[in-house]
């Protein structure tokens, strides 16, 4: 496995991309290529919680991809700075494709919670001028091929997240509300997207990823929306490798199915 800690720089902003590389060996398959994933952990834009990064890592490297944590900036830096971060992380990942033995075309980014927020941001606005103008990096670079969004911050309406959005804006909340509600930016281009949340959820309600679900169906995205009836918010894995020994949270078993789907979505993907 190839683990180094790579800087990704932006022009305001410098964030650090972690990477779960695997290798290929001559006794199995020398000219093998996988998947990349890239994964925003949540906290609200506060934080980079540990639980939905390295365990989630593993857990993809044993079904067969490559994973990149990215930890990306957060309050008191505000939009769109964490965006740009993600945006060059995933043009490093694919411009080492050849090294990392990583398929170009299945370059996926997952998000939790606030990540998903992030995630879902690029997914909507990766071919936006004002990205390109900032990167000065070719879109197709930084385009997601496919997203994963496990109970995602999506709307800036009644079923807000009010806190992600407060860290998020800072003083541009009035200006810039209405645009970081996804649902209303999904288009033509954003990729196809995985989504799982369950309903009893008060931190971030179901509606975020049902609304999305509904923008997708809208402009003929293709999408797997799943919605467990019990458990919290913030499972990440659900199971005892990403619990929070704090408050002992976490384990929810009939969610610990979602990454199992999540890999059959992703080696499906077009």
């Amino acid at each position: 496995m190839i683990h180094e800690v790579i800087r990704i720089q932006t022009e305001q902003s410098e964030a650090k991309l972690y990477t779960y590389v695997l290798d290929n060996s001559p006794e199995i398959d020398q000219n093998r290529k996988r998947p990349a994933v890239v994964i925003c952990p949540g906290g609200g834009y506060v934080k980079t919680s540990d639980r939905e990064a390295e365990p989630v890592a593993i857990r993809l490297n044993a079904m067969g991809f490559h994973v990149f944590i990215l930890r990306y900036s957060v309050a008191p830096a505000t939009f769109p700075t964490a965006l740009t971060e993600l945006a060059t992380a995933v043009a490093h990942v694919r411009n080492r494709a050849e090294k990392w033995n990583v398929d170009s075309n299945k370059v996926i980014v997952a998000g939790f919670s606030a990540g998903g927020h992030l995630a879902a941001s690029l997914g909507v606005f990766w071919e936006k001028d004002f990205l390109a103008k900032s990167l000065q990096v070719d879109k197709a670079a930084y385009k997601p091929n496919g997203l994963i969004l496990s109970y995602p911050v999506i709307s800036s309406g009644i079923h807000a997240h009010q806190g992600s959005f407060d860290a998020l804006l800072g003083d541009q909340h009035e200006e810039l509300r209405e645009k970081l509600s996804l649902e209303k930016q999904v288009n033509a281009q954003t990729p196809p997207t995985f989504l799982w949340h369950t309903f009893e959820d008060a931190g971030v309600p179901v509606e975020n990823s049902m609304l999305f679900a509904v923008a997708l169906r809208k402009h003929n995205i293709p999408f797997e929306l799943h919605i467990y009836p019990r458990g919290g918010h913030g499972l990440s894995l659900a199971n005892e490798e990403s619990m929070s020994v704090q408050n002992n949270f976490g384990i929810q078993e009939e969610c610990q199915n979602w990454i199992d789907m999540a890999g059959v979505w992703i080696r499906n993907l077009e």
